[in-house]
């Protein structure tokens, strides 16, 4: 759920606790009621993440605040680099724009289902100024690896 947090300059929002709701027929998933009210969280940029050394594929969720950063990284490496040239086509291929539809709804692509290991139940994890979709059991097995470094993780705070 967003929480807000109030500092000096402004109101801010971020995306926390976990989520689990029906994928319909049309692979539309339901955004937490809390969640809505992070700027910009109407409209989505979606990327299959990659399947990490200790983790399976999942979808990345960014509002566009959060989309911008990568773009412009992306974007700043030389446009001559094969593996620029690389990243850059591999990444829009595992990209999608959707937005919220009236009743708080967005469309998953067939391909991203497919490859985040979704079928009738999607997890929706926070991550600060993100979020992740993941299949409730891909998540189980990942969740309990990342449990078990969080307390040398969070000596790094």
């Amino acid at each position: 759920m967003p929480e807000s947090v109030e500092n000096s300059e402004s109101q801010v929002f971020f995306f926390c606790s976990e989520y689990e709701f029906g994928i319909d027929d049309k692979r539309r998933l339901q955004i937490p009621a809390k969640w809505r009210k992070v700027p910009g969280v109407a409209s989505l940029s979606l990327l299959i993440w990659p399947k990490m050394k200790h983790q399976e594929s999942y979808i990345l969720a960014m509002p566009p605040k959060v989309f911008l950063k990568l773009k412009t990284q992306v974007e700043e490496m030389p446009f001559g680099e094969t593996n620029a040239d690389t990243l850059r086509r591999t990444l829009g291929a595992r990209l999608d724009q959707v937005t919220m539809d009236s009743a708080y709804r967005i469309c998953l692509s067939e391909r991203m289902v497919k490859v985040a290991g979704l079928k009738k139940r999607a997890l929706l994890v926070g991550a600060m100024d993100r979020f992740q979709i993941w299949d409730p059991e891909r998540y189980a097995k990942t969740s309990d690896q990342d449990e078990s470094q969080y307390e040398e993780l969070i000596q790094r705070i």
